[in-house]
Formats: C-alpha cells, sequence, structure tokens
C-alpha cells in the first residue's frame, strides 16, 4: 500500500490529523524526550512527535514494511524534519534495547498484527518506567461504514470469507475490554480509552474507490484481483449502498477510533 499511500497522503493527513493530535498530547512528548512510532506508515503523527520533543530529542519512525519506511523517510524530507530517524521494525519482535524510549504511539497498527498480545509485550519492554503509549484502532463496524460497506458486499458474493473473531483487522480491536485485557495483560496500567468520532470524506465516488483500491490494507489486494465484471458489479453496488452518504460530489461518511492511552508503571520507592 505504500505507493497509494504516498500518493493520497494529504487527503490522509485530512482525515487522520485529529487522531495524530490526541496520540501526541496523551503521550507527553517533551523536549528532549525519545519517542517510538509503531506502525507509523508516512510518519504523521510521528512528526509530530518530532515537534514537541525538539533538537534535543528524537523520534523513531517504524514499519514492518520497507517501501512504507522509505516514503515515510521521503516525507520528513519534504516537511524539513531533521530530528527522526526510521526503521524497519517488526513490532512483535523489536530490535531496540530494553526501556530505551520515553514514549510510544501508534496510530491504527496494532489491530492488525497477528499477535497483539506480543506487540504490546514488546512495546511495554521497550519504554523507560513512567513512560506512556497511545495509540488508536478503529471502532466497531456499525460505526466505521466506510469500510464496512465494502466488506459486507465481498463477503455476500463470496470473494472473501466472513472474518473469524479475533483476527487481524480493522475491527479486531473494536471492543473496548479486548483493548484493556491485552494492555494489562502486558503490564500496563489500565487505559483511559476514548471515542474520537471523525467524517471521512471523498470528493466524488472515484475518489472513494480510488482509496479502497489502493490504499485500504487487506480489501484493496482483493478488489484488484478481481475479474473485470466482477470488480465492475462490486463497484455499482457499493456506490447504491452509500447513497445516504452522499455529500455534494462525492461521500461523508461518518467513522469512529478509540483511543487509548496507558503507561508503564514506575518503580515504588
Amino acid at each position: 500500500m505504500a505507493s497509494g499511500w504516498e500518493t493520497g497522503r494529504d487527503a490522509m493527513s485530512a482525515f487522520s490529523g485529529a487522531v495524530s493530535e490526541w496520540l501526541v498530547d496523551h503521550v507527553d512528548a517533551r523536549p528532549g524526550h525519545t519517542i517510538l512510532d509503531v506502525a507509523a506508515g508516512l510518519g504523521e503523527t510521528g512528526f509530530q512527535a518530532a515537534r514537541h520533543v525538539r533538537e534535543h530529542g528524537r523520534v523513531i519512525v517504524t514499519d514492518f514494511a520497507p517501501n512504507m519506511v522509505a516514503a515515510a523517510r521521503r516525507r520528513a524530507a519534504e516537511l524539513g524534519v531533521t530530528n527522526a530517524e526510521f526503521r524497519e521494525l517488526d513490532a512483535q519482535r523489536m530490535d531496540l534495547p530494553s526501556a530505551c524510549v520515553d514514549g510510544v504511539v501508534c496510530r491504527w497498527g496494532f489491530m492488525l498484527m497477528t499477535d497483539p498480545a506480543a506487540a504490546f509485550a514488546e512495546t511495554y519492554r521497550v519504554l523507560r518506567p513512567g513512560g506512556r503509549l497511545a495509540f488508536s484502532v478503529f471502532g466497531g463496524p456499525e460505526s466505521n461504514l466506510w469500510a464496512s460497506l465494502i466488506g459486507r458486499i465481498l463477503v455476500a458474493d463470496k470473494h472473501i470469507s466472513p472474518p473469524a473473531s479475533g483476527a487481524p483487522g480493522i475491527f479486531a480491536l473494536s471492543d473496548s475490554k479486548r483493548i484493556r485485557d491485552l494492555v494489562t495483560g502486558a503490564g500496563f496500567s489500565s487505559p483511559e480509552v476514548a471515542e474520537l468520532p471523525l467524517v471521512w470524506r471523498f470528493s466524488r465516488p472515484e475518489a472513494y474507490w480510488w482509496f479502497l483500491t489502493e490504499m485500504a490494507g487487506a480489501i484493496s489486494p482483493i478488489l484488484r484481483g478481481l475479474a473485470p465484471e466482477a470488480q465492475a458489479k462490486v463497484k455499482t453496488r457499493l456506490e447504491d449502498v452509500a447513497q445516504p452518504f452522499r455529500a455534494g460530489d462525492g461521500f461523508a461518511f461518518p467513522a469512529l477510533c478509540l483511543n487509548a492511552v496507558t503507561q508503564k508503571p514506575a518503580p515504588s520507592c
């Protein structure tokens, strides 16, 4: 998805900016801190943190996909960010020393990992005592129809199977109880979980379809792999069911994120 995310970076930033601001505010990034951005994509959240840690701090922008790391590096150059470093990193097996960062942010990453418990445990390990973790995932399918409408069509037409309970995916961590269980199971304090409602706007139907085929994670390769007739049928059905969200020439979909902040306990005196 790296090339699509790089091409669509401005539209994505317009939608996700409030999420990144929440994460950076709640991770309490301060001058001189080292902040780790996990599953960073193009690094928008990390680059916001870079302004808070200033020249004596640093941000480690990481992603599992090397092409995404390369795209983030180019984006940093465009923005003039000089206090960031870039690494390919598997969040479930971090190649980082223990207790080496002051805070961790992760926007829409933990929900996609095959073993989120391992990822939270690794995050706990690399955080210094007292350090904060702030992360965001998406709420349930009824609150994020921009994503679930296409999934329902693909399941109904037997292009994909219904997702198994707990399987990695956009809605894998939409249950706040599961979030709390995973976070506290890794050793963190009980998290504060807040709902953040958003609106995802697409200027025209073609922009929405482009997003789904070029940026939408697991859905994109499915759509691109369909035969032309099947793809056209899916596209027509999608435009029909998306009519309630028409806004001008395009669409405006309500969206919901669950944002969480927690802390690695400091040792008692």
